[in-house]
């Protein structure tokens, strides 16, 4: 088992958008872990590239045998529940001796929440009682 991680975000026309994901593909990408580092790729919906047709591809091409698609997504809408189910199985097909795993959106983690609480109120000029 090599494996690897899929970020998967939405995409924008404007470039700067993408700023915070390349920020967190590196992160991730320098994090080690009991197997290593592991390969990480940014992928996109739409507007920007690489899709995430490619962005598996280079993952299959760095002997991942084992990747985890992780939506960049504050909740589960309609790109989450419908285009990238469809789009896993393209990649399924494509590469079937790899393991294809989709984890949910990370809006919906109690670590992202707790984040962003924590930023609305720092950004609100509140700090937490003590």
């Amino acid at each position: 088992m090599t494996p690897g991680i899929l970020l998967f975000a939405h995409g924008a026309r404007d470039p700067n958008w993408a700023i915070p994901f390349q920020r967190t593909q590196a992160l991730l990408a320098e994090q080690p872990t009991a197997h290593g580092k592991v390969p990480v790729e940014l992928a996109f919906l739409e507007f920007m590239q690489p899709d995430l047709i490619e962005g598996g591809d280079r993952l299959v091409k760095a002997g991942c045998t084992e990747v985890t698609v992780v939506p960049l997504f504050l909740g589960a809408g309609g790109h989450v529940r419908k285009d990238l189910p469809e789009l896993m199985s393209q990649l399924q097909a494509r590469h079937p001796d790899v393991a294809w795993r989709l984890a949910p959106a990370v809006g919906e983690t109690d670590t992202l929440v707790q984040a962003l609480a924590r930023s609305a109120a720092e950004l609100a000029g509140l700090t937490p009682k003590a």
